[in-house]
C-alpha cells in the first residue's frame, strides 16, 4: 500500500502486469536451463559423465532440430563426487542462483537421499535420478519422476533367476554400506523371503574405497553358490578379480548401477560370465527403434563415446524432459512440466514404453538380463 500511495495504483498494476508476464526460473525466451549433480570425478564418475552424454545427446538433436517452442536447451553439470556433502552443497547453491529449470540426471542413492528433500522443500523437479531407490517411488513426492526401475524390481529378477531358474539356495551379498547398499539389501531379502529362503552371509565396503578383502572372507567361508553384489564399478570389479585370486568362483551378479560398461574395462579379460540386470534396452540392438535413435545421436554429438547402458539412459532422461517441455506448451511453468509428465499414461518411444500416472512416478517397470562374454561384451539374456 506504501508503494501504491508512493507511484500511484496504474503503476502498481503496470508492474504486476510484468511480473504475471515474467518467465518461470530457468526458462527465457530462448533457452531452458536445466542442471545436474552428479560423480565427475573419482571411482564413480563415469556414471556421472555417462548419464551427462547421453543427456547432452538429446538436447543436440532437439537443438538441431531448432528446440522446443522455440527455446533450446541446455545443461550444467556440478561435480558432487558421490558424497552427500557435497550434493548438498551443489543443491543448495543450485537453487540459491535462480537459474535453473530443473535438476535432472542425477546420480546415486546416498546423494539423492540428500538432494530429493532440499529439491522438494523448493519444489524444485526432481527428474531422471539414476538410482532404483525405493524411497524417490513415493508417488507423494510430486516433483520427482525417475525413468528406471527400481532396485527391488532388479534384486527380484536377480533371485528369479538364481533359485526359481537355477535351482541355487546359497546366496551371499556385497554391499556399499550406505543407503544405496542398503537398499539393494532390502531387495534381496524380501525376494529371498517369499521364497522361504535367507541370505548365507553378508559383506560390506565403504563407499569410494575399494576395501573388499575383509568381506570377501567372509563370504568365502559361507560357501554360496552365488554372490549378488550391491555397489559401483571399481569396488565390484576388486571383489571379483580379487575372488578369482583365491579361486572362489561363485556365479557373480549385480546390479545396473554398476556401470556396466565401466566394469567390463575394469574386470578384462576375468569378466566372463558375471550377471548384470539392466533398466534399459541393449544399447547395441539397433532393432529397436529408440536404440537406432541413441545410437544416431551419440555417434553425432559425441562420437569418442562408446554405445553403453549409461549412456543410454541419460539420452532416455533427455528425450523423457523433451517430451515434457513439449506437453507443457510454450507458456512453460515448472508446475506445468511436472503436470505433463504426469499426463505420460503411454509414451512408445519405439521399442520402449513409458509410462506415470497420479499414482506412479516411475516410467520403466521392465527389467533385462545381461551377461559378460569373454571378449568383454555383453549378451542379452
Amino acid at each position: 500500500m506504501q508503494f501504491a500511495r508512493k507511484f500511484g495504483l496504474s503503476t502498481v498494476l503496470f508492474f504486476a502486469a510484468l511480473a504475471s508476464h515474467a518467465q518461470e526460473v530457468g526458462v527465457s525466451s530462448s533457452r531452458i536451463s536445466f542442471g545436474q549433480i552428479a560423480a565427475l570425478d573419482g571411482p564413480a564418475a563415469r556414471l556421472g559423465l555417462g548419464m551427462q552424454a547421453g543427456i547432452l545427446a538429446a538436447f543436440g538433436e532437439i537443438n538441431d532440430a531448432g528446440g522446443m517452442h522455440g527455446r533450446t536447451f541446455a545443461l550444467e553439470s556440478r561435480d558432487d563426487g558421490y558424497e552427500p556433502d557435497r550434493s548438498v552443497e551443489q543443491i543448495t547453491r543450485m537453487i540459491a542462483e535462480n537459474s535453473f529449470f530443473a535438476v535432472i540426471g542425477t546420480v546415486g542413492t546416498p546423494t539423492n537421499m540428500v538432494l530429493q528433500p532440499i529439491a522438494t522443500e523448493a519444489a524444485f523437479p526432481l527428474v531422471g535420478p539414476f538410482t532404483g531407490a525405493g524411497f524417490l517411488r513415493d508417488a507423494a513426492l510430486d516433483n520427482v519422476y525417475n525413468l528406471r526401475g527400481s532396485y527391488d524390481a532388479e534384486t527380484e529378477a536377480w533371485i528369479k533367476h538364481l533359485v526359481d531358474e537355477r535351482g541355487m539356495s546359497r546366496i551371499a551379498i556385497l554391499y556399499q554400506n550406505d543407503g544405496f547398499g542398503h537398499a539393494g539389501l532390502s531387495g534381496v531379502n524380501k525376494a529371498l523371503t517369499r521364497r522361504g529362503l535367507t541370505l548365507v552371509a553378508e559383506g560390506t565396503y565403504t563407499r569410494n574405497s575399494t576395501d573388499v578383502k575383509d568381506a570377501l572372507f567372509t563370504i568365502r567361508d559361507a560357501a554360496p553358490e552365488a554372490v549378488v553384489m550391491v555397489g559401483a564399478y571399481t569396488p565390484i570389479a576388486e571383489f571379483i578379480k580379487l575372488s578369482r585370486s583365491y579361486e572362489f568362483t561363485p556365479e557373480f551378479v549385480t546390479i545396473s548401477f554398476v556401470g556396466s560398461v565401466a566394469l567390463a574395462d575394469e574386470l578384462w579379460p576375468e569378466g566372463a560370465g558375471v550377471i548384470i540386470s539392466q533398466v534399459v534396452p541393449f544399447p547395441w540392438d539397433s532393432s529397436i527403434a529408440i536404440v537406432a535413435e541413441y545410437q544416431t545421436a551419440l555417434r553425432v554429438y559425441d562420437p569418442a563415446e562408446e554405445y553403453g547402458f549409461v549412456t543410454l539412459e541419460g539420452y532416455l532422461v533427455g528425450r523423457l524432459v523433451i517430451e515434457a517441455i513439449d506437453r507443457a506448451g510454450p507458456n512453460l511453468t515448472r508446475t506445468g512440466f511436472l503436470d505433463a509428465l504426469e499426463s505420460i499414461d503411454r509414451l512408445d518411444f519405439g521399442g520402449l514404453v513409458l509410462s506415470f500416472g497420479p499414482d506412479d512416478n516411475q516410467g520403466i517397470d521392465k527389467i533385462f538380463m545381461t551377461r559378460l562374454l569373454p571378449d568383454g561384451f555383453f549378451e542379452p539374456m
